[in-house]
């Protein structure tokens, strides 16, 4: 499927949609309404020609108008339907592209088969992944034996919206904020490249409003290089000044569109791209290099040697990989591609300025769709480039690979939120010192001119430090690993995780400014918590990992709290009393599968039934207490046995002993029940979101409600193997 805006992109520019759509502009301002539209006025087949011929020219937003002023005379055209989603989803608008793939579909699904391919593709680039994950299916149930190709991909989308949920569930330690609007306009900015730590080198049209496409004011709309620098002395940290013209060389040329510039390591040469306009908008990009020479930097000479011989070539990045300074680049070349756009690369010999002839950078970073964008680190060896071709999120994703220039390992999404259901291209660290990033997306977000996914923005990536919790659960009594066991972290606003553990260790990525509980879940246990607190870690701490440990208790049923007060002949809870009490509750809060007793003593002075009716009373108020703090109701039954069992002689040699009748004014605690449907509020590892699951856990409570005590250890629930950390 490839995507006409592609090219554009590739050129630094903005989209074919865009481009070509203002083509047209000065006939729309000419013609504001349909009564003065001649077009609105020809006959039905007239009108068809012209919207087929806008589609063909790539104009698809005008294509669109009249589309739908066809649909309105043919509502149930399957044609006009397909046409409609095609332009939808060429101008990037993925929500009205699924609708009418979806409505064609129904009218006509042995006429366009693929169309319901082409819905799930447009739900998943707007982040619709249930949705999405139904029609892929839908898809390749309804075409047992045709379309092999197009169902192996389908079945490569679907692995890519499971991967996209739960790294949204676990997203990358980064937040991702637009560059904003003095970098960024309503079209497509691309290729940033970061001087240092003070300013940005990017290419943009630098326009917010539709341009009329004339060949004699191409100076108007033609992409350029421009810089901005970071203001100084402001509380937004990486915030823009207002961009200018980039004259450091003589680059940018109003006769074609420059782009992708970078320096050569040492910075001696600056490799950029021209892009021109051949016949029907073809958009053909060649990779320039411009030598410092005498305090000054000379004319741009096309590269040769294989570099630009044939097609597409674009998006130089010069780096030294080892000893050797390697020119990588993207082309959409014939021979030796594995299809589409490949990362390339050729080695530099900077003593006689020659290159030698290209190689396909290989199997493990090119596939049979696109891969563009290419840029390395030297610091850390690795290759990051964008690729639609792997398995993703949405679009293009950000991939890096260990390794090169010929030879990768680790293949890696480089995960949410650097990538999204948009497409995200460009990545580029910076320079110096703790690295963060720059990309471009057309997330939800960017400055758009038509709708909110047309248009590429520079975003900045500013990676948080790497906080990792690394535990294990193990019995207090045996000091052992605990096997199967469920490991639950809870922040401060209840959004739990959960890891299913089965030898007893476990892991977690946590966040800055958090608050963390940690809580093992096992039937027969009960569990301690482990706190962790990253409130005073600052964006710019190094990494770190926190080591914990749970211990779990062999459930004892009646189990004494000490501490837990009365004064003579009342049931009001002695202040000293709270501290125990908290304690109950923090054992009830992390171990939600336990339901209890309260078991209230008086000491020996009264009637059996005053004691009785006064124990009863002191057992109400520790339930009272309890449901106060957040414990539910229905996990508490309060009983009273008065001056039963003592836990000390009231008299002793005929006298009062008021230490013993203290003691015997006291609580205790059994655990009564250990119900397997309240062990995991969320499990990660099952289908469904936290409100979906618990509705579950209900219904399996009101089936149980005869009898909650399991009748065997199958009965139990055991947790399953390891899942999201």
């Amino acid at each position: 499927m490839r995507k006409n805006w592609l090219l554009l992109i590739l050129a630094t520019i903005f989209v074919t949609i865009q481009f070509d759509a203002n083509a047209q502009q000065q006939q729309k301002e000419k013609y504001r309404n349909k009564a003065n539209d001649p077009i609105a006025q020809l006959p039905y087949y007239k009108k068809l020609r012209y919207a087929d011929q806008l589609f063909k020219d790539g104009s698809y937003f005008n294509a669109i108008e009249y589309y739908q002023q066809l649909k309105q005379e043919q509502e149930r055209n399957p044609y006009l339907t397909y046409q409609l989603a095609e332009c939808y989803w060429m101008s990037r608008d993925y929500m009205p592209a699924a609708h009418y793939y979806g409505e064609v579909y129904s009218m006509s699904p042995k006429m366009y088969p693929e169309a319901i391919y082409k819905q799930a593709m447009m739900l998943k680039k707007s982040g619709q992944y249930t949705e999405a994950i139904d029609r892929f299916n839908k898809f390749i149930a309804d075409n047992p034996k045709t379309m092999k190709k197009l169902k192996k991909q389908a079945q490569r989308e679907i692995e890519g919206c499971n991967v996209a949920m739960n790294s949204m569930k676990d997203p990358v330690a980064a937040n991702v904020i637009n560059a904003g609007p003095n970098v960024n306009s309503a079209y497509t900015e691309s290729a940033p490249y970061p001087l240092g730590d003070t300013a940005l080198l990017f290419s943009t049209m630098r326009q917010n409003r539709p341009v009329e496409i004339d060949k004699k004011k191409r100076d108007e709309y033609m992409s350029r290089f421009m810089v901005s620098r970071k203001q100084d002395h402001v509380q937004q940290v990486d915030s823009f000044q207002w961009p200018l013209t980039f004259n450091d060389g003589d680059f940018n040329n109003p006769k074609v569109h420059v782009g992708n510039g970078c320096y050569s390591p040492g910075g001696e040469r600056f490799y950029f791209t021209k892009c021109t306009e051949e016949d029907s908008m073809k958009i053909v990009c060649r990779i320039y290099v411009s030598k410092f020479e005498k305090e000054k930097w000379g004319e741009a000479e096309l590269l040769g040697e294989g570099i630009n011989e044939s097609g597409s070539n674009t998006q130089p990045c010069v780096a030294k990989v080892g000893k050797k300074e390697i020119l990588f680049f993207s082309s959409n070349r014939t021979l030796q591609s594995r299809g589409g756009y490949d990362i390339w690369y050729s080695v530099i010999d900077p003593r006689n300025n020659t290159y030698r002839r290209p190689q396909n950078a290989g199997k493990q970073i090119n596939t049979a769709y696109d891969e563009v964008t290419p840029y390395y680190d030297s610091r850390v060896n690795k290759l990051y480039f964008s690729s639609d071709g792997w398995v993703t999120l949405g679009g293009f994703d950000v991939y890096s690979a260990d390794g090169g220039p010929s030879r990768y390992t680790n293949l890696t999404n480089m995960g949410y939120p650097i990538n999204t259901s948009a497409d995200e291209l460009y990545f580029i660290k910076d320079p110096v010192g703790k690295p963060d990033a720059y990309l471009v997306s057309n997330r939800i977000g960017s400055i758009a001119l038509k709708n909110p996914t047309c248009c590429d923005d520079i975003w900045r990536v500013q990676f948080e430090p790497k906080l990792v919790v690394l535990g294990k659960v193990v019995d207090r009594k045996t000091q052992q690993l605990m096997n199967e066991v469920v490991v639950k972290m809870t922040d401060q606003q209840g959004d739990m995780k959960t890891f299913n553990s089965a030898d007893g260790n476990f892991g977690f990525n946590i966040a800055r400014s958090k608050a963390y509980v940690i809580t093992a879940d096992k039937q027969g246990y009960s569990s301690t918590r482990a706190t962790v607190n990253t409130m005073d870690v600052k964006r710019t701490d190094p990494d770190d990992t926190v080591n914990v440990t749970i211990y779990v208790d062999e459930i004892r049923h009646p189990f004494a709290v000490s501490n837990v007060f009365y004064d003579y002949d009342k049931a009001t809870l002695r202040p000293e009393s709270v501290a125990s009490l908290d304690s109950v509750v923090t054992f009830m809060k992390d171990n939600p599968s336990l339901s209890v007793e309260i078991y209230s003593f008086t000491d020996g002075k009264g009637t059996d039934k005053y004691n009785k009716d006064l124990s009863m009373r002191r057992a109400q108020s520790v339930v009272d207490y309890l449901v106060g703090a957040g414990v539910e109701q229905s996990r508490l039954v309060a009983k009273g046995f008065g001056m039963a069992m003592p836990a000390a002689p009231n008299t002793v040699n005929g006298k009062d002993n008021p230490e013993g009748r203290q003691l015997n004014r006291r609580t205790e605690f059994r655990i009564v029940t250990d119900v397997p449907t309240r062990r995991v509020l969320y499990n990660s590892a099952k289908p469904g979101d936290m409100d979906e699951q618990q509705n579950n856990l209900k219904q399996n409570e009101n089936m149980n409600d005869d009898d909650n005590t399991p009748d065997s250890e199958s009965d139990m629930g055991k947790p399953g193997s390891r899942v999201n950390k």
